[in-house]
């Protein structure tokens, strides 16, 4: 016989896993200082998203998207890519970052599978992306909208870098995968945001940032405000 006390207990229990949103909910870190994360606010046009990457578990990916984020390489760049499901127009994925614009580029890196990660493209994943070849991610990223396994590495497939979650400001994600789109080609083909979402600034919230030393190329011949 369970005692009705331990009853009650494990009852609420199910009760409240039942109110829990699917996929990585109870994996993510709230959007507080947590040990092992790095919390970015990346400040839009139309709101601000805030992403923890996952330092202890994706090392490389995340030290170089912190990377992006300590030099400005994303500040005034934009996202310009809304990929919505054709079965379901509320899920997808948000893609942004420096685009083709190589002043801002650093080196690519070497690539972390979700295999050996362990961070799997569940809803709101931050993610790398990438040209179709290994060791190739350099300053674009993106943000799923519901669970995206695809996304994930197997077998002979790299798949793509998760490193981090959306902790605050999902409701902008959402907002963002949501406006017109059109033009682009193969795999992007209709998904080219129309008007294309500013990223104003991207700041890290935790830490000490580390910018890298010498010339900032695309900073050059920008007029300074009085």
């Amino acid at each position: 016989m369970i005692p009705a006390v331990l009853r009650f207990a494990l009852l609420s229990l199910v009760l409240l896993l039942g109110t829990l949103p699917s996929g990585s909910a109870l994996a993510l870190p709230a959007n507080r200082p947590t040990p092992g994360h790095t919390r970015v606010a990346i400040e839009t046009s139309v709101g601000t998203i805030v992403v923890a990457t996952d330092d202890r578990r994706a090392p490389i990916t995340s030290t170089n998207f912190l990377t992006y984020v300590d030099d400005g390489r994303f500040d005034c760049v934009t996202f310009y890519r809304a990929a919505r499901r054709k079965s379901d127009p509320g899920l997808g994925l948000i893609q942004g970052g420096i685009d083709t614009d190589a002043r801002r580029s650093l080196p690519p890196i070497r690539h972390e599978p979700t295999t050996q990660t362990g961070i799997r493209h569940l809803d709101a994943t931050l993610s790398m992306a990438r040209p179709d070849r290994a060791n190739s991610a350099m300053g674009n990223f993106f943000i799923t909208v519901g669970p995206t396994p695809n996304m994930d590495a197997r077998g002979d497939y790299i798949g793509y870098a998760a490193f981090g979650h959306v902790v605050g400001g999902m409701d902008v994600v959402k907002r963002i995968l949501a406006v017109p789109t059109c033009c682009g080609s193969g795999p992007m083909r209709g998904q080219m945001i129309i008007k294309p979402i500013r990223i104003i600034r991207a700041r890290r919230l935790d830490g000490t940032p580390h910018p890298t030393r010498g010339v900032k190329p695309w900073l050059l011949g920008l007029r300074r405000e009085p």
